[in-house]
């Protein structure tokens, strides 16, 4: 059901399809275009928060009367933020960073309400990769998936078979933590 009077602030296919699992269709999807360069000594939990404030600030200027939602996805190894994958090599490289360790995936998400009330969050789940082969590596860089994600894997393909350990929201791993969406939602009034 298209809930009317609720923007997505993001161009995720992903984070479309979280919503409709917990049946949130939104009215328009609004992508924002913002700088997502990171500031100088920037940490990844800092990073998250501050472009999905961006990204909701950046379309509720121009959505005053609707519940505005924006997010974004940091993959981080220590303080080390890793890029979105745009190529081939980026995902190489990503995962063999990735490979055989833990990792941090932050998620931060923003909430304008049609009265200017905003409410941020940002999740935390750790993940853990086995000791990835160059065979490993060079199947998922063919896969094509790593394309365009953070950290270069998406965790709802093929990467899923490397994936050793979670400790927090699979959802949030995927692009949008839904629990913490669906309480900011319910403190609204707006998802019952």
């Amino acid at each position: 059901m298209t809930q009317k009077g609720f923007i997505l602030a993001s161009s995720s296919p992903r984070r479309l399809a979280l919503l409709a699992d917990i049946g949130i269709t939104p009215s328009k999807v609004v992508p924002a275009d913002c700088d997502e360069a990171v500031l100088k000594k920037e940490l990844p939990r800092q990073l998250a928060k501050r472009l999905a404030g961006l990204k909701m600030q950046t379309v509720a200027a121009k959505e005053k009367t609707a519940f505005v939602l924006g997010a974004d996805t940091v993959v981080a190894v220590g303080r080390r933020i890793l890029p979105k994958a745009e190529n081939d090599d980026m995902v190489r490289e990503c995962l063999k960073l990735l490979s055989g360790r833990r990792h941090h995936v932050y998620t931060g998400v923003a909430l304008q309400t049609p009265g200017g009330k905003i409410l941020e969050r940002v999740c935390d789940s750790s993940v853990t990769f086995h000791a990835l082969s160059d065979k490993d590596i060079e199947a998922y860089v063919e896969c094509g998936e790593g394309i365009g994600k953070a950290g270069g894997y998406a965790i709802q393909g093929k990467a899923a078979a490397h994936i050793r350990f979670i400790a927090g929201s699979y959802s949030n791993i995927v692009g949008l933590p839904l629990f913490e969406v669906v309480q900011m939602l319910r403190g609204c009034g707006f998802y019952k």
